[in-house]
Formats: C-alpha cells, structure tokens, sequence
C-alpha cells in the first residue's frame, strides 16, 4: 500500500464504536427471560411442564416426572449418559446427579385462576395466593413438596406444613431455581450432610450407600473367619516325613524338625551319589 498516493488506515479509523457493555437493566432482562423459561419448561428437554407432575432435585430445577424416568432407564446410547464438560452450558441427565427417584421431590402447585380470567390457571401460593414464577421467590417442602412463597412460609410459627401438618425442618425448605450464590451453597452443603447420614434428597434411605456398608461390613466378617496366617509358619511336613515326626505335638516344633530332616536327607543323597562316582 506503499507509494500509490494512498495511506495506510490507523486503528481508530477502522473501528469506528468499540464494543459496547450491556447495561444493568439489560442483563436483568436477559436474567429474568431465562428464569422465565426455567419455570415453564422441562431443565432436560425444554418441554413445557405438565403441572400435574412437575418434579424438583436437590438444586431446585424443575423436570417432568416422565423426563426422570427415562433418564433412569438403561440406554446404549454413551453420549446421553456421559458427563457434560465443565465449562458446558448444556445439561444433560448424568450431570444433574439423579441416580433414583429418591433424587427427586413431587411439588405439589396450588392451581389458581385469577378473577375475570375464566380458563386461565396459574401456579399460586395457597397462603399468599401470590402467583409463583421469576417474579415470586419459590420454595417447596421436603418431604412432602408442597410449594408455597418464601415470604409466605416465613410468617409460620411452628415448623408444619401449612398445608398437609406435616413436619419439616428449616434445612429443608428448598429453593426453587436459586439465583443467588448463597443459596446454592446452603443447598449443596444440605446435600453432603443428608448423604453423610445415608438418606437422600427426599429423605428417604439411600439403599446404594446401604449395599456399600453391607458388602464392607460382610467382607470383615470373612476376613475375621479366615485364620490369621503366621509370617514365620512352615510348609507341613512332605509325607516321607510323617511318621517321624508323628510323635511331635507341638506344630511349630514338627514344621521344624521336618525341615531339619529334610536337609540331612537330602545331604545324604548328594554323599551317596558322589560316592558312586
């Protein structure tokens, strides 16, 4: 581009706008679109949810119960089940870490239609009537997966369903799609303590970490029936050897004489066949 009258571009004359910063109102927009898809469609396959089977794992995602199910169900196929790279985006069945529908809460929504909108139902609080969505924080009850709003379940006094008086404690009282950090790690300190006790998200017995403690527990019992091998014990004695240590009583003194034996025998036919040499 030399001496042909022309000139060489300098940098800020080809970027004409530097890359613009998204606003904070513009990020909270992205945000809540993205919460809004979370709480109308399946985290897995991006269904719409079916509201009459809507389930929840230890994190607060939402699936339909038919996508758990075949989740669970064997398949030859090793990309659904392998796990997804950490700096993936995309979930798939093996990273949301559900083994057995013990992994999963049924929620049980509150359907609610608001006043002159006949035919329209919507997922309500059954305390507040508040209706549950990106706009509501959400919480649901373990065990028995009643959801009401946060607010809601904070004005109770006693620790009891409002719904079904069942018992709850603090602990689990799980968020629904957290968005804040906080929150994540209460739930996934929940999680390492409930499997330190060997139950599972919905409370429930873990039976794989069962199995694990029986084999262990049955592997020490055999190894406590098998004798305990001394280091210094002896082969026993050949059979050309028995009858003369026959007599001996002690094991450890027979072991030992039959070895001694052994070696003058063996002695003696080395003599023998130098001799006939």
């Amino acid at each position: 581009m030399g001496n042909d009258g022309g000139s060489i571009p300098k940098r800020r004359e080809l970027v004409k706008s530097a890359a613009r910063a998204p606003t904070s109102s513009e990020l909270k927009a992205t945000a809540l679109e993205s919460l809004s898809h979370a709480w109308t469609h399946d985290a897995l396959t991006s269904e719409p949810l079916a509201m009459e089977s809507v389930v929840s794992d230890w994190r607060g995602r939402l699936y339909n119960y038919e996508t758990v199910l075949e989740g669970l169900m064997p398949s030859d196929d090793d990309s659904a089940a392998a796990p997804t790279n950490g700096d993936s985006q995309e979930l798939t069945f093996a990273s949301t870490g559900i083994k057995s529908l013990r992994d999963v809460v049924k929620l049980k929504f509150k359907r609610y239609s608001p006043p002159g909108e006949k035919g329209k139902e919507i997922w309500a609080c059954p305390m507040s009537l508040k209706e549950l969505g990106p706009s509501t924080k959400a919480v649901y009850l373990v065990p028995c997966g009643h959801v009401f709003a946060e607010v809601a379940i904070k004005t109770i006094q006693e620790e009891l369903c409002p719904e079904c008086s069942e018992s709850f404690k603090s602990e689990n009282v799980i968020d629904i799609l957290p968005t804040e950090q906080k929150d994540v790690e209460r739930l996934s300190k929940r999680l390492e303590n409930l499997v330190a006790s060997g139950l599972s998200h919905n409370l429930k017995k873990d039976k794989s970490q069962g199995k694990k403690k029986r084999k262990a527990e049955d592997g020490n019992k055999e190894d406590a029936k098998k004798p305990e091998k001394r280091k210094d014990a002896v082969k026993p004695p050949k059979a050309d050897l028995d009858s003369r240590v026959s007599g001996i009583n002690n094991p450890m003194t027979a072991s030992l004489t039959a070895k001694v034996l052994a070696e003058q025998d063996a002695a003696n036919k080395r003599r023998k066949l130098a001799a006939a040499r």
